[in-house]
């Protein structure tokens, strides 16, 4: 298969990829949601889901890989995000490997222009189709599911992190029907003012803490106490929001479903 990509030029990838490593926890999923799993030969750190994936090798974090673990697996396709990953991506190719990247999505729709980009390249175009129909029905069904509510989100990477224009989480928010406190900052992702928070006069907070920590909910609830914030709180499970592959959609849902229980219970 020949492909001019905008970034690495032409690049040949093989008609039907039987020895995969995927580098991208949205591509991962993507492959399983796909029924394509079985030709996963290899993981980044971050591909946890589904929990078969766990018994793979891992080959990299998001920025380093293991090249000797790497070549040995003679994989026929690597798959890999942008953004952070973009420098990985470019030491990959330059390495000759059959590296493709999956871009970051600007909004929820490029999580399923995604999800056919990645069956079209393992011919499998018509699953993605059908999938993509499906989840962006779900999608649709959440639109203005939620009151205008002013709205925070923090996601816990190290250090709180919030979004502004041009993500896709924001413009999910947006779907739903909540306000973004922080909708007109020119930065997609950054970390905000915790001080003036209060000032923008949110009614709802959002917290994502990192994935698989114990406790992760009532210690949301404490931090959120320690700031002294009165806001109501909607904590996600972890690395849901974060997450841009199919399972996003998924994820979607479960969140209206507890703000929507939060709002009954609060009035």
């Amino acid at each position: 298969m020949k492909i001019v990509h905008d970034w690495l030029g032409e690049v040949l990838l093989p008609d039907s990829a039987q020895r995969i490593i995927s580098l991208a926890p949205n591509v991962t999923d993507a492959l399983y949601a796909l029924g394509l799993g079985e030709k996963l030969v290899g993981r980044s750190a971050f591909c946890y889901r589904p929990q078969a994936v766990n018994a793979l090798p891992v080959i990299a974090s998001y920025t380093k890989v293991r090249w000797d673990l790497l070549e040995s697996l003679k994989p026929d396709l690597v798959l890999i995000s942008t953004g952070v990953q973009r420098p990985l991506l470019g030491e990959l190719h330059k390495a000759g490997l059959p590296v493709f990247p999956v871009p970051l999505p600007q909004s929820p729709y490029g999580i399923l222009e995604n999800l056919i980009l990645v069956g079209e390249l393992l011919g499998a175009g018509e699953q993605a189709s059908k999938l993509a129909v499906e989840l962006s029905s779900r999608y649709q069904s959440l639109a203005g599911a939620l009151p205008p509510i002013r709205t925070y989100l923090e996601f816990d990477l190290g250090g709180p992190i919030t979004v502004g224009r041009g993500s896709y989480v924001g413009e999910a928010l947006r779907h739903l029907g909540l306000v973004n406190v922080y909708a007109h900052h020119p930065q997609s992702y950054f970390a905000p003012d915790l001080a003036e928070l209060p000032l923008l006069e949110p009614g709802l907070v959002i917290y994502e803490p990192k994935p698989n920590r114990s406790r992760g909910e009532a210690k949301a609830r404490e931090l959120v106490a320690s700031r002294q914030w009165g806001f109501p709180l909607a904590v996600t499970g972890g690395d849901e929001l974060a997450h841009y592959g199919p399972l996003f959609f998924q994820f979607l849902e479960k969140l209206a479903r507890q703000i929507k229980t939060l709002l009954e219970n609060k009035s």
